[in-house]
């Protein structure tokens, strides 16, 4: 495949024709949106941490030559969510309490990754859905409605990436009036495929119950819990995600402490050898397990 992906790219740099060009970027975007699952299994999230920023700018070249390759807009969409998410968010809400400013410049930074994502997410959908943008502005549970199953990981990725805008953006109230399109996406995802990606939907979902608006306390934590339990189902037990979500998001508010550390600590003592394919994913969930229990002390009364 490696071999495949240089002569490809060697083809373009030929320029012999705009039909044998065009080919040719498509053929290297399929290599690259089909080509998770060596970074998936990686051991060394420091590695992926410097390696992601060529392949997300390669994508987005490939993507300036063919703009409706909706392999490509998928994974350049997740890829710039979970860059976001596991190198920029991360690193900030550890700064946090320590350098203000360098916690603000990376939550922006890290809003921009989110924004940037998002949209390569709506473009995905517009390549089967013309007009979808402007829909889900107008009326967002009409638009999604026509969304199939098929629409599911871009509709996903799009919502995780709306949100997670929508989290660090509380000094943006034209982003957080957002809220609807992006709820409107991920329960319509949830509707088509509750079973996606071994529960990532109902991982979410844990977090959003939670701050989903017009939502009695006891009835979200109700639900949380809910979508907690369908994920570790569906994953086996063997995700570190759902644990580490509820955790934060659920333990957290409620003030349960000993629930708290008792996940987190399941979620660490988790083999992230036994599953591979979601080994990169578990070491970071694994390191913010860590630190969310290095302070547990502030979060937690006595």
């Amino acid at each position: 495949m490696k071999a495949r992906v240089i002569i490809l790219i060697a083809a373009l740099a030929l320029n012999s024709g705009c039909a044998i060009k065009r080919f040719a970027v498509n053929q290297v975007g399929n290599a690259l949106a089909g080509g998770g699952a060596t970074i998936s299994s990686d051991d060394d999230p420091d590695l992926i941490r410097d390696a992601a920023p060529f392949s997300l700018k390669l994508m987005e070249s490939l993507l300036a030559e063919s703009p409706q390759h909706r392999g490509l807009l998928l994974a350049t969409a997740s890829g710039f969510t979970q860059y976001g998410y596991a190198f920029v968010q991360q690193d900030a809400d550890e700064l946090e309490g320590k350098d203000l400013a360098a916690t603000t410049a990376l939550r922006v930074r890290a809003r921009k990754l989110y924004l940037r994502a998002r949209d390569y997410g709506l473009r995905g959908l517009e390549v089967n859905h013309r007009g979808f943008g402007q829909s889900l502005r107008n009326d967002p549970k009409k638009a999604v409605r026509g969304a199939a199953r098929r629409d599911v990981p871009l509709l996903y990725w799009t919502a995780a990436a709306w949100g997670a805008a929508i989290s660090v953006s509380k000094d943006k109230p034209e982003i957080v009036a957002d809220l609807p399109k992006m709820e409107a996406l991920i329960d319509r995802a949830l509707e088509l495929d509750e079973k996606f990606d071994h529960g990532a939907i109902h991982t979410f979902l844990i977090n959003y119950e939670i701050a989903r608006p017009g939502a009695k306390a006891d009835e979200a934590a109700t639900r949380a819990k809910q979508h907690f339990e369908r994920a570790m189902e569906l994953s086996g037990r063997q995700l570190a995600s759902p644990l580490v979500t509820y955790a934060e998001a659920v333990c957290v508010q409620k003030q349960q402490r000993v629930e708290f550390e008792q996940l987190l600590k399941q979620a660490l003592a988790i083999d992230v050898d036994q599953k591979p394919e979601w080994r990169l994913t578990n070491l970071v969930m694994q390191r913010r397990a860590q630190w969310l229990l290095s302070r547990t002390d502030e979060l937690f009364a006595e």
